[in-house]
């Protein structure tokens, strides 16, 4: 059973992001969690916070229990981009684009017999 857990329009850009996913990608949901804890970004805590919101929901909807859940699929996507401006030299203007992620995590259960880090 797969359960998943969405983060719409966290202010993190989706390039910063996606090295943590991939980071993740096909691990457990405790050692995940701990990589998450010790990687010097502030983007790790909005990863973690949606690998958690995913845990919590496979174990209080479905009674699975958190020590066997891996990470089967993690994805950012591009979310809104907030378009501002800066002031340049000789009276011109500069873009800042500030940009947002979608974060989607799905967990499911490990098998018995399956081996995975």
């Amino acid at each position: 059973m797969d359960v998943r857990a969405i983060a719409k329009n966290v202010r993190v850009a989706p390039a910063k992001a996606r090295l943590l996913a991939d980071m993740v990608r096909g691990k457990k949901v405790e050692s995940a969690l701990s990589m998450l804890l010790f990687t010097p970004t502030p983007t790790a805590q909005a990863v973690a916070k949606t690998i958690k919101s995913a845990a919590a929901n496979a174990e209080k909807s479905y009674q699975m229990s958190t020590e066997t859940l891996i990470i089967s699929k993690i994805t950012v996507d591009s979310g809104l981009t907030m378009k501002r401006f800066r002031s340049a030299a000789r009276g011109r203007v500069s873009p800042v684009l500030k940009r947002s992620s979608h974060i989607t995590v799905v967990v499911t259960e490990q098998e018995k017999h399956g081996t995975q880090s």
